[in-house]
């Protein structure tokens, strides 16, 4: 029996470094805005929660306000490797991403990525005390997305199964910052 790829007409894997990489992240990460965000407990297990990513930077680093009571600040002092899976569509643009994060109070970040929305969570507003900044530095990733965007792959689909043949739209690879 041959294997989905084997039967796929089409390349369906790059592998993806530097600039490229960056880009592909990019895409995803502004189409997503929303991330899980993945520590390690002391224990070994692995804890998740929703965070907003506030911002992207040119080298690839994104960027989280977070408070300096949270579990999530604790876990990072401990272990700061992280985890974070974006899902930017219905059903395409995923992203598991792999870094380092870094906690400061950098007041110019802070203010910087404010915007009056998060007094839900920051109460004092900009000047709260508790707000910290995180940034995650990426160090490696792997995505899977479509190569001409969702119309076209749902189009391909519909043709494969209908002539029995597997034309699937996906591509997929490593990520390498």
């Amino acid at each position: 029996m041959d294997s989905i790829n084997e039967s796929q007409p089409e390349e369906n894997r790059r592998d993806l470094v530097g600039d490229a990489a960056l880009q592909t992240i990019k895409r995803i990460v502004e189409r997503a805005e929303n991330c899980f965000f993945c520590t390690s407990c002391e224990d070994g297990s692995c804890v998740a929660r929703p965070m907003n990513v506030r911002q992207m930077d040119d080298e690839g680093n994104l960027w989280f306000l977070s408070a300096d009571d949270s579990h999530k600040n604790e876990e990072l002092t401990r272990h700061n490797a992280v985890r974070l899976y974006f899902q930017g569509s219905k059903n395409s643009d995923f992203l598991l991403m792999d870094g380092t994060a870094t906690v400061s109070k950098d007041r110019k970040k802070i203010e910087e990525l404010w915007e009056p929305i998060l007094r839900t969570w920051f109460t004092k507003g900009v000047d709260d005390p508790r707000i910290t900044v995180i940034k995650v530095t990426p160090t490696s990733g792997y995505y899977w997305g479509t190569k001409h965007g969702n119309l076209v792959a749902g189009i391909k689909m519909l043709i494969g199964a209908a002539i029995g043949q597997t034309l699937d739209d996906s591509m997929e690879g490593t990520l390498e910052v």
